[in-house]
């Protein structure tokens, strides 16, 4: 398995189970310490909404029956990891009968489609950004100009979110302030469908990507600067390579190797990453579905999301720490 080896491979994915593990176990116990029960919010809501229930508290009673909340607290422990096993993540206690499986499988591909962009925009373009701006090659000019596209970074998306609405939505008008594709469109893979779903998502992708991509061009500016000194950017360039082909092939894919850690570590957090740019554009994805899950105290709803979160952050670390020999031959994770 070229630079891998066979403990390693188990130490690592006894280190995965033993963090997927670890997270669900948190995301039982810290929602329970919350103060309320949400059955009884839930009936609460029924009440403000009909102005009566008879025999709410029977119903209350009945209801946690149904979702094992009676039970003692170990044994929903229990409970909840045989399901987890099984990729049961139950039903949502505030959109009964709804299933959270079916609820994270609607919202999904919304939040996987923003974000995966939006990320991967941003990861391109602040790294070559960055990386000219520590190349000593790059023309003055442009090296004095780059760092105005790094203006938006010390802004937080979801401050720079709302701003964008207010200037492209409300005052010129050019895009929708809210949701993700237009009424009474059929949803598929049909061309008005997807134009309206990029239309819809334009802004909180320039939201995210403009205000993010000044942290990987800020690394990438970090690692340029200690490798441009190396001796084999100093021999590329005594054979008289061109600086095109020094820059992208011995300067970047040098430098790279971090921020693709980093970037693996992003997209294993971009379920649970989105959170407040959907809420700000009610943008119908995991983010705003989780935000629902916490207002209405969901137990069950706020696991499923989490617990996919922390499944998809540690399988992308350790596919990363796996492949990164293949990237780097000089990486190797046998014993010297």
């Amino acid at each position: 398995m070229g630079g891998l080896s066979l403990p390693y491979l188990f130490r690592r994915l006894v280190m995965w189970f033993l963090t997927v593990w670890l997270g669900a176990t948190i995301i039982f116990f810290v929602p329970r310490l919350a103060p309320g029960d949400p059955v009884a919010a839930m009936v609460s809501r029924l009440s403000t909404q009909s102005g009566f229930v008879e025999g709410s508290t029977e119903m209350i009673e009945a209801w946690r029956v149904r979702f094992g909340l009676d039970e003692p607290l170990l044994i929903q422990y229990f409970n909840y990891m045989r399901n987890l096993a099984s990729f049961d993540l139950g039903f949502s206690l505030a959109s009964f009968p709804s299933h959270v499986n079916d609820m994270i499988a609607d919202a999904l591909p919304w939040t996987l489609g923003l974000l995966t962009v939006a990320t991967l925009i941003s990861f391109l373009l602040g790294n070559v950004i960055g990386a000219l701006m520590a190349w000593r090659r790059t023309p003055g000019t442009v090296r004095t100009l780059l760092p105005i596209t790094l203006t938006f970074t010390s802004i937080p998306f979801f401050m720079f979110g709302i701003l964008l609405i207010y200037i492209f939505a409300f005052g010129l008008g050019w895009f929708p302030p809210s949701g993700g594709y237009g009424r009474g469109l059929e949803i598929g893979l049909n061309w008005p469908f997807i134009k309206s779903v990029i239309y819809h998502g334009t802004l909180p992708v320039m939201a995210i990507v403009l205000t993010s991509m000044g942290f990987w061009a800020l690394g990438m500016r970090g690692m340029m600067i200690t490798n441009d000194g190396e001796d084999y950017m100093i021999l590329a360039e005594a054979k008289g390579l061109k600086p095109s082909r020094v820059f992208w092939r011995y300067g970047m894919r040098n430098s790279i190797l971090p921020q693709i850690t980093a970037l693996a570590i992003s997209l294993g957090l971009i379920a649970g990453g989105s959170t407040l740019v959907e809420y700000i554009f009610a943008y119908p994805g995991v983010g705003y579905l989780l935000y629902l899950g916490i207002v209405n105290n969901d137990y069950s709803l706020i696991q499923g999301i989490v617990f996919i979160l922390i499944l998809g952050t540690a399988t992308a670390v350790l596919i990363l720490d796996l492949l990164l020999p293949m990237v780097d031959p000089r990486i190797t994770y046998h014993k010297g």
